[in-house]
């Protein structure tokens, strides 16, 4: 890495430390009370300015061993309250001050009172709309926290985050390594150090002690409590709100997450990985060695996006560090970045789990064939475009299993007329007219099955799609046509009020999404009636399929309003193809009169061999009617 040269924030900075070593040196005009008031309100100033700015001023702090042997009388004031670790509190690092640390993807601003980060900001994303200008900050404001409750020999009980930690700023090749220690005693301390890489948004964690054993109580573990209320970044809250929780990874492996809704609460055991998730950027707190128990709390705050457009969750987790031979020594990481499936599979911890990709064969879909599918599309066109393809190449996947079922439903209807005669002729003894309707079938070389076979197996790709789109973090933020962020709703029209379940805006992809899919169920319900005779005793499926072709694209319209627009797009082209695949083997490739006369020509030849479903239900229905036949 190229060393770094003095800029503008450097110079500022050296010229603030001549002016303020200056005004030390200058004669004494003040009263004590009016020094220290003075010296609390410039630095309550410094502190609300550093707050205010993106880029905190950086401190790098060496200090003497012990800078308190003059000060006696003030040591022996605070021992009074703090104890053995009164000695943090007088060191010159006792101040509201702060060091950054950060590389091309992240910056970090640590605070020494607790010794916590205070700000985490990601460089390469703007939050709410592209172009904003504001960059995603996770932290920041005291949305988060960091905590680790001590208990002294003495019985007291010291909270880290209300203490003043003396830091340290060093470098190790490119590495950045900051450490924090709050001292009991000059080589005496409990030690936080962050150890940061470059273009990398994992940082090396760790807590330790050293020579604390006679200072604090080790018989019992010492809390440490994360906290974070996660910010919105995204367009909707309500939408970004469903998509961010609390998750987790235990010992073997099995990942697993708090459920959503309001004060979840969760005791577990063996974690190694805790993630406060949010819908595209994501916290981690992950250890080298797995957290003996965490107890995990996770709230909903968006309960009205006319309101609550702030935070969407707030989310905590407490789990005890033990003391090994009187120290402490737990080595973690935390990632602080984008939840995106291919950067967390790149560190290899398992954290790509936290992606909602959907359970077994659904989540095998995306990670194996829609990812790297998808990601050759978006790397040679645009998100709208790649969309388009991707959809495109799925239906094209798909059509086999669409002509099948085609194919079925043309050779039940070729039947219908037969199947009718049959209801008609045995309408007073169903077992009898089920038993020659399964004979029929036999002949023709027919499986009434057929046509749903071919649903049930693009069940898992309609599946595994839902959960792919809202999950896929290159759509945030891409416009396509009218709609300026695919990973969000395409509002054409704001009205100017709000509809229950709908929300207060008109989005264009639902609307042409419901519309194509009223065509495609207007095509298909059709032929499915004339498929499926009435079976007597049963509903009537052809009033059932009426009212469906109208509430399908009702519920499309309604629930997808506020959906991703990519998501809305993909359906829209896919019913859109589908239509069309429809009229082509309609019209081109399957032919009535050609099914009629194979059907006939089934009936002269030996029947087909049952499948086991088939030869099984033929059996129950033969016991059945010898049983009848026996009471008779």
């Amino acid at each position: 890495m190229e060393e770094k040269k003095l800029d503008v924030k450097s110079i500022i900075g050296f010229v603030l430390i001549f002016v303020v070593f200056m005004w030390m040196m200058l004669p004494k005009q003040l009263t004590k009370e009016e020094q220290a008031a003075k010296a609390k309100k410039e630095q309550a100033a410094k502190a609300a300015a550093a707050a205010s700015k993106t880029a905190p001023t950086k401190v790098i702090t060496a200090l003497p061993a012990d800078s308190t042997a003059g000060d006696s009388a003030q040591l022996a004031k605070l021992r009074s309250t703090l104890g053995d670790f009164a000695y943090s509190a007088t060191l010159p690092s006792a101040k509201e001050n702060f060091t950054t640390i950060e590389n091309k993807l992240v910056s970090l601003t640590i605070a020494n009172k607790g010794g916590y980060i205070i700000n985490a900001k990601l460089k390469g994303y703007e939050k709410i709309r592209k172009g904003s200008g504001d960059l995603v900050e996770l932290i920041k404001d005291n949305n988060a926290g960091l905590n680790i409750r001590l208990q002294t020999q003495d019985n007291r009980v010291i909270d880290t985050r209300n203490m003043y930690f003396e830091p340290t700023l060093t470098k190790s090749g490119e590495n950045q390594i900051l450490t924090m220690r709050l001292k009991s005693g000059p080589d005496a301390f409990l030690e936080y150090q962050y150890v940061l890489k470059p273009d990398n948004y994992m940082l090396d964690f760790s807590v330790r002690s050293q020579g604390l054993a006679k200072v604090l109580n080790t018989s019992k573990p010492a809390d440490l409590e994360w906290n974070l209320k996660s910010y919105r970044n995204e367009k909707s809250a309500t939408y970004e709100s469903r998509y961010a929780d609390l998750r987790y990874e235990y010992e073997d492996g099995k990942n697993d997450y708090l459920g959503q809704g309001k004060d979840k609460t969760e005791s577990v055991e063996k974690v190694s990985y805790i993630a406060f998730k949010q819908h595209f950027f994501t916290s981690i707190l992950l250890t080298d060695k797995p957290f003996a128990k965490a107890e995990l709390y996770s709230n909903n705050l968006v309960h009205d996006e006319k309101t609550d457009s702030t935070f969407t969750k707030q989310f905590r987790a407490t789990v005890p560090l033990a003391f090994e031979n009187g120290e402490l020594a737990q080595k973690m990481n935390w990632y602080y970045g984008p939840t995106d499936y291919k950067i967390l599979k790149t560190y290899d911890r398992n954290i790509e789990k936290i992606v909602p990709l959907g359970w077994g064969i659904f989540g095998w879909i995306n990670r194996y064939l829609f990812i790297p599918a998808y990601d050759v599309l978006s790397l040679i066109m645009s998100q709208g475009l790649a969309i388009i393809f991707f959809t495109i190449l799925i239906k094209l996947l798909m059509s086999p299993v669409t002509y099948k079922s085609f194919l079925s439903q043309a050779k039940m209807k070729v039947l219908r007329p037969e199947i009718a005669e049959l209801n008609e002729k045995f309408k007073k003894d169903p077992m009898k007219k089920q038993q020659e309707t399964m004979k029929l079938y036999s002949k023709a070389g027919v499986n009434p099955m057929a046509g749903c076979i071919p649903a049930l197996l693009q069940m898992p790709v309609f599946y595994a799609l839902f959960q792919f789109f809202p999950s896929a973090l290159s759509l945030r933020q891409e416009g396509f046509l009218w709609a300026t962020d695919l990973s969000s709703f395409d509002s054409v029209y704001k009205l100017p009020f709000y509809i229950p379940l709908y929300g207060n805006h008109i989005s264009l992809f639902p609307i042409l999404a419901s519309i194509a899919i009223f065509f495609y169920m207007k095509m298909t319900t059709g032929d499915q009636q004339a498929s499926a005779p009435q079976q007597e005793g049963m509903p009537d499926m052809a009033k059932i399929m009426k009212v469906m072709i109208y509430i399908s694209p009702l519920m499309m319209l309604i629930f997808f309003n506020n959906y991703a627009s990519g998501l809305s797009l993909y359906y829209f082209i896919s019913n859109l193809i589908s239509v069309g695949i429809m009229l082509v083997i309609k019209n081109y490739i399957v032919d009535n009169d050609k099914i009629h006369a194979q059907i006939q020509e089934n009936k002269l030849k030996e029947p087909k061999k049952r499948g086991r479903f088939q030869q099984k239900l033929q059996e129950m229905m033969e016991q059945a009617e010898a049983e009848k036949a026996k009471k008779k």
